[in-house]
């Protein structure tokens, strides 16, 4: 658990920085142009012959630089100082909201646009496992819980790296498609809808329910047999899988999922996610 600690409080300290610049070049967006622009609107409506605006907003500039502002003026320039924050601080918050939707839409795009035979071809690596089924033990022909710890562990390898991946269940590791019926008959709704449902619950119950969002589901059928493909897109924070309550961080390195220890794994968090994004 102090792993665990120590590894949120360095994404904790990086996002508070983000903010506090964020808020800060918002203040001064209010000090140097909100307050300014005001100043030079009431000219216009109070003022005979007023400045141009440009003039009217460097000769501003100039005197708050120099200190030469009423104690009014000062109360008005930290008033604007405190909005030009909130816009900074609502600003990065759109912004950031915008640019991960627009980064998991771009992803799911091109992975769906794949051909599934072609990516079967192309073997494991760093973005694509294959897993024969989901808690069917074809050596032992019975059901084997301990593999759903395997599906889940490869999830969490694919959430924590910094493109995500796919892994393909009903396929062995030299690209022969077994399918999924042996796994659909364990299943209370011996369906895709009930092997999807089981997917899930695992996620849920082991990594967050809110990181289901992440994995998107679907299933393709080759020589008469289904294949579920599970796309899974980069995960907003470090998750942490826990075995025998000890949380453990995983990553996809070259074909395989590795844990790595707490050095390793706060050098990776601290570059995966600089600004938690």
């Amino acid at each position: 658990m102090k792993r665990l600690f120590f590894l949120m409080l360095v994404i904790w300290r990086q996002q508070f920085k983000l903010y506090v610049y964020a808020a800060l070049i918002g203040a001064l967006v209010g000090i140097f142009i909100l307050a300014p622009s005001y100043d030079y609107i009431y000219a216009r409506e109070h003022l005979a012959g007023p400045l141009s605006s440009l003039g009217f907003v460097f000769n501003q500039i100039v005197d708050m630089l120099l200190g030469r502002i009423s104690h009014d003026n000062l109360l008005l320039l930290l008033f604007y100082a405190e909005i030009g924050a909130m816009l900074g601080l609502l600003s990065l918050l759109l912004y950031t909201t915008l640019h991960k939707r627009l980064k998991h839409i771009d992803f799911l795009q091109q992975e769906i646009n794949k051909d599934l035979p072609s990516i079967i071809r192309q073997g494991e690596g760093p973005y694509l496992e294959f897993k024969s089924s989901l808690r069917w033990d074809i050596s032992e022909s019975r059901v084997n819980r301990a593999l759903e710890g395997v599906i889940i562990k490869t999830l969490t390898g694919f959430l924590n790296s910094s493109i995500g991946g796919t892994l393909l269940i009903g396929v062995a590791d030299n690209g022969e498609i077994l399918g999924l019926e042996k796994d659909f008959q364990t299943l209370k709704k011996a369906n895709q809808d009930g092997f999807e449902l089981a997917l899930m619950t695992l996620v849920s119950e082991h990594l967050g329910a809110e990181l289901c969002s992440f994995l998107h589901v679907l299933f393709h059928v080759i020589d008469d047999k289904q294949v579920c493909r599970i796309i899974v897109t980069p995960a907003p924070r470090p998750v942490f899988l826990e075995h025998n309550n000890t949380p453990k961080f995983f990553v996809r390195t070259g074909g395989a999922t590795r844990e790595l220890n707490i050095q390793e794994a706060l050098g990776y968090v601290t570059g995966r996610w600089p600004r938690n994004q």
